[in-house]
């Protein structure tokens, strides 16, 4: 059993209840089957109001009259007193079997009942059922005429009509106590009589009595104050004027006494020992000017001591920072060689493991470079026909070594396809996101997301190859049911491969023999999947337009392959003005040719748009530029090298602004370190900072940058002024003429 709970509720008014101090127990019984909840609540009425304060008037003149009349008054009852009287009414709220007891006149009829258990519980009086003993109770009948007597008790059951809409639910009682305004106190003389007090609230702390602590327990327990206001004097309409009392105020204080002092010399009539004089000599005078240089000495001493401890104080933080950028340099360089070391292990898993086309341009490019060495080698050692021979076989190598090559792009091209499948599925089965004025994501699933994710989980299933028979049965069962949906060719060649590999299982074919089926099986789905009309998420994400007026726009035709490609497969430069080739064919151009690796200067590129997008977003000139582009600018412009210290190894150069006020630009660049470019991007004064004929060298870049990409229209909206200032020339001259002026 839970600990019970009491609370004070007042309700509403309802007829000829004005006042009401309601006090609620609830006491919650577990069985094993139910639980039953009990409500107590005592109401005393307006009626009991005023019968009480007649009593308590005639219980102030005589208290034995008081007794007298209440055994007169208990024993010769009127109609209306026995009317007005309460008794103890329990209502069982069912289903629940809620208990909940209050205490109700019995002169009241029991529709006045049903409202007052209608607000409380807020259900219309009309769908409220009260029984007793099984049997419907009329709403005209009172409690009296049930048989309840003055103070009895009688229990109902109540219950609800319409218990979908209206259900009986048990009223929570409140959460804290607070004491009513009236209470009603019983109170027994020869006989029982109710007595209604009304609480008065302090408006005044109560003073601390005192008390006392237990010695085993340690609690402590105060003294009680009388919780009755002071008299007040009764006014008597004269104004009376008073004053304190002056009485005396003692205080303590200690004083200190003079000392009185006196010498004593040796007479006749008295004796003085002289065994404790001591005899005092008068020392060195000091001057004030001795007096003022000894404190001087002492001073300078100490402003000394002072600054030895302040330049200990600084050496050991010079000797500190020292440290710090000692380890800071070692950290550095090890930074370094670790990372170069990482970039070597990086390089050689490429090589080893290729997977995308720059991993096969890297491959291509060392053979490149491994061809030319071995013809030097060739050329240098051998002559005549021994040269030829060694040229065939070398010939003969490099076949191999590009038939090893082409193998494996044939195996990384199937797992890329792989790969490529799952990623398209995904993006079809994507919610739909966007952001919220708090910055919170916001996803929603439409019905055709909701459809590309059943379709991407069905693939998934169907190329599954680690499931059982049942399961494989199960799937194929299950994507038969999704094709039929949709009467076509399509969807009928896939049912016929479905019921072919189910015939073929269940005669006990080995896994290995059906193979073939079901790729083809996980083909033709996912031809169904990008069938829009099956579909319709995936329209947005085809290459090829649905809509035959879209083939017909930013269509080109490629020279290589003679075929007709979207723009988007066009790699052009900034300045070219026709489209020539297509990435595919230039790719294989690269490959058969040249065999050059871009992947340096698309490092260089991504690395540079990061930079921009975090440091100006609106910038867009480098969104312009393109492989091609970039590589003119770094090995043509600034000859592949950092133009302050000659670094060559372009995995550690980078494009940083030359001034950093303004937006970065093929004029407004250079190529540096990443080391030199940290350091660079903090200068304030760049003409302090170099010398003149490194600006000169820089500026000269700069014009040259200007003529080649002002061809390309989209940047020579962005050129400035591209001529040349005649002071800006003057400041760039090594040598300056020499004045004759003097100062």
């Amino acid at each position: 059993m839970s600990e019970p709970e009491t609370e004070t509720v007042s309700p509403e008014a309802e007829q000829n209840i004005s006042r009401e101090a309601i006090q609620i127990e609830t006491e919650v019984h577990e069985d094993d089957d139910e639980s039953t909840h009990e409500i107590k609540v005592d109401v005393c009425t307006a009626t009991d109001v005023l019968l009480q304060e007649e009593k308590i008037t005639e219980l102030n003149k005589d208290q034995d009259d008081i007794t007298q009349q209440g055994s007169e008054s208990n024993q010769t009852l009127s109609s209306s007193d026995v009317g007005s009287s309460t008794a103890t009414v329990k209502i069982l709220l069912m289903p629940e079997r809620h208990m909940i007891t209050v205490a109700f006149t019995i002169g009241l009829t029991i529709l006045d009942l049903k409202k007052h258990f209608s607000s409380e519980l807020r259900v219309p009086s009309d769908i409220i059922q009260i029984t007793l003993d099984e049997e419907s109770v009329d709403d005209d009948q009172t409690l009296m005429d049930i048989g309840v007597q003055p103070h009895g008790m009688v229990q109902f059951e109540m219950s609800s009509l319409d218990p979908e809409n209206y259900p009986m639910r048990p009223f929570k009682p409140q959460q804290e106590y607070n004491m009513p305004d009236v209470i009603t106190v019983r109170v027994q003389t020869d006989s029982y009589q109710d007595v209604v007090v009304e609480i008065e609230r302090a408006t005044r702390g109560k003073a601390f009595l005192g008390g006392y602590r237990h010695k085993v327990t340690k609690a402590e327990f105060h003294h009680a104050a009388e919780q009755t206001m002071p008299k007040k004097r009764p006014d008597k309409g004269v104004e009376i004027f008073s004053r304190d009392t002056q009485t005396v105020e003692l205080k303590n204080q200690d004083q200190q006494c003079s000392k009185n002092a006196s010498t004593q010399m040796t007479k006749i009539c008295c004796y003085v020992s002289n065994m404790e004089d001591k005899l005092i000599t008068p020392g060195t005078y000091i001057t004030a000017g001795e007096y003022h240089s000894k404190r001087l000495r002492a001073v300078i001493t100490l402003q000394s001591y002072v600054r030895r401890w302040l330049a200990k104080c600084f050496t050991d933080s010079l000797r500190q920072a020292k440290e710090q950028h000692l380890a800071w340099l070692e950290n550095e360089k090890r930074r370094k060689k670790e990372g170069k070391e990482q970039q070597i292990r990086d390089e050689y898993h490429r090589r080893m493991n290729p997977e995308s086309n720059a991993d096969f341009e890297l491959l291509y490019n060392a053979l490149k470079k491994w061809r030319i060495e071995e013809v030097e080698h060739i050329n240098v050692t051998l002559s005549g026909a021994e040269r030829k021979a060694a040229l065939c076989a070398l010939l003969e190598q490099e076949t191999q070594f590009i038939s090893s090559i082409e193998r494996h792009r044939m195996a990384a091209g199937t797992r890329n396809q792989d790969k490529a499948i799952q990623a398209f599925l995904n993006k079809c089965a994507e919610a739909k996101k966007w952001r919220a004025f708090d910055g919170k994501m916001t996803q929603m699933d439409t019905q055709f997301t909701i459809k590309a994710k059943e379709l991407r989980d069905l693939y998934s299933s169907t190329t599954q190859a680690q499931f059982t028979k049942d399961e494989r049965l199960d799937v194929l069962l299950t994507l038969k049911h999704t094709v039929q949906e949709h009467k076509c060719k399509l969807t009928q060649d896939i049912v016929d491969l479905i019921d072919r590999e189910v015939d073929l299982l269940m005669r006990g074919v080995k896994k290995s023999y059906l193979e073939g089926l079901r790729k083809r099986i996980a083909t033709l789905f996912l031809q169904y999947i990008k069938t829009p009309a099956f579909n319709p998420q995936v329209s947005k994400f085809l290459r090829v337009p649905q809509d035959p007026a879209d083939l017909k726009k930013n269509i080109y035709l490629c020279r290589g392959c003679n075929e007709y490609q979207s723009s988007t497969d066009f790699a052009l430069k900034t300045n070219a003005s026709l489209f020539g080739l297509c990435c595919c064919c230039m790719d294989l151009d690269n490959e058969a040719r040249r065999r050059e690796d871009f992947s340096l200067y698309k490092n260089i590129l991504r690395c540079l748009r990061e930079s921009e997008a975090e440091g100006s977003p609106e910038a867009k000139i480098t969104y312009l530029l393109q492989e091609q582009d970039l590589r003119y600018l770094v090995d043509v412009l600034w000859g592949a090298q950092s133009a302050l210290s000659g670094w060559k190894d372009l995995h550690d150069l980078l494009l940083v602004h030359w001034e950093k006020h303004l937006d970065w630009s093929p004029w407004n660049c250079i190529l540096l370190k990443k080391d030199e470019a940290a350091a660079h991007l903090k200068l304030e004064n760049i003409e302090k900072a170099y010398d003149v004929v490194v600006i000169r060298n820089v500026k000269q870049k700069h014009a040259l940058a200007r003529k080649y990409f002002s061809q390309i229209p989209a940047m020579a909206e962005c050129l400035h002024d591209a001529e040349i200032q005649p002071a800006a020339l003057s400041n760039l001259l090594v040598s300056k003429p020499i004045t004759n002026a003097t100062k």
